[in-house]
């Protein structure tokens, strides 16, 4: 690696001081770097100096790692244009459980392993989510984590269909439903019930929010399968579809939402060997009750 493009979130990285920690650490190891933020805040000085900062379309393109300063949310934010150029993302956790980072803060003097190739890729399968309106496509995007349609605040509880490859999976009442990729289940999904799944596996998972029946269940389908979903009745009801946690997308009767694996791939680097085992008892267990006393 030669160029690394900084993307700290500001509201995560005050004062941008753990990103000018890590470029401090990388220019002693002869890495270039330069600072480009995930998203134009309204509010944030932008310091003169140590950091150089730029724009993130101008130099990702020569870049040859992003690393991320936030929770998840910042890399979710960062996954698709990293994906659409097929550039790498490290994480440096700055939130409260970081699944997709590797790094936390006491541990930026690692970043040197970058110089010398001490580090691994793992590729995270994508989700490519559309919203069908009668012949048209009015709505496309892409998930690292998972699509949630869930009802508005006051509504009633909803009816959905939902089928894999025209054959009908469930039918159900109940306050919504995820599809997520591997990544995304230890997200929404496993709160919401479903299960955890390696996150570098090849599966779509399905799993309804507080299904109003004892036998409606998440499902775990291969990568190859084609979820639609048919939101039943909503007639005034306010459906919102939500990918990756962004902005909402208000749904209307006889609109279908179509799910499919994405040609689109996420790279994550990690510097630490760490299983995805020890960082699920790290990051949700009791072993982080001990770290948090």
């Amino acid at each position: 690696m030669k160029k690394i493009l900084l993307s700290p979130n500001p509201y995560r990285d005050h004062d941008f001081a753990v990103a000018c920690e890590a470029a401090k650490i990388l220019e002693e190891h002869n890495l270039e770097t330069v600072c480009c933020l995930p998203f134009h805040p309204g509010n944030v000085e932008i310091p003169s100096a140590p950091l150089r900062f730029s724009d993130l379309d101008k130099e990702i393109d020569s870049a040859d790692l992003i690393i991320c300063f936030g929770g998840d949310g910042t890399i979710l934010h960062m996954a698709k244009t990293a994906a659409m150029r097929n550039k790498p993302i490290l994480g440096i956790n700055l939130g409260s459980v970081g699944f997709m980072a590797d790094l936390e803060v006491r541990e930026l003097p690692l970043l040197a392993r970058l110089s010398t190739g001490e580090y691994v890729t793992e590729k995270r399968m994508m989700l490519d989510v559309g919203v069908l309106r009668g012949d048209r496509c009015i709505y496309r995007e892409q998930a690292l984590n998972d699509a949630v349609l869930t009802k508005g605040a006051v509504a009633r509880v909803l009816n959905f269909a939902v089928s894999s490859d025209d054959v009908e999976m469930m039918r159900f009442r109940g306050d919504g439903i995820i599809v997520s990729a591997p990544t995304g289940s230890t997200a929404y999904a496993m709160s919401a019930g479903g299960p955890i799944i390696e996150p570098t596996a090849r599966n779509i998972l399905v799993t309804p929010i507080c299904a109003h029946s004892i036998s409606v269940r998440s499902f775990v389908l291969n990568s190859k399968s084609r979820v639609n979903i048919h939101p039943i009745g909503i007639n005034n009801k306010a459906v919102y579809l939500s990918v990756d946690g962004g902005r909402a997308f208000r749904l209307y009767a006889a609109d279908q939402i179509e799910i499919v694996r994405s040609n689109l791939e996420t790279t994550l680097v990690r510097i630490r060997n760490r299983s995805f085992y020890e960082t699920i008892s790290r990051k949700l267990g009791e072993n982080r009750k001990d770290e948090e006393q």
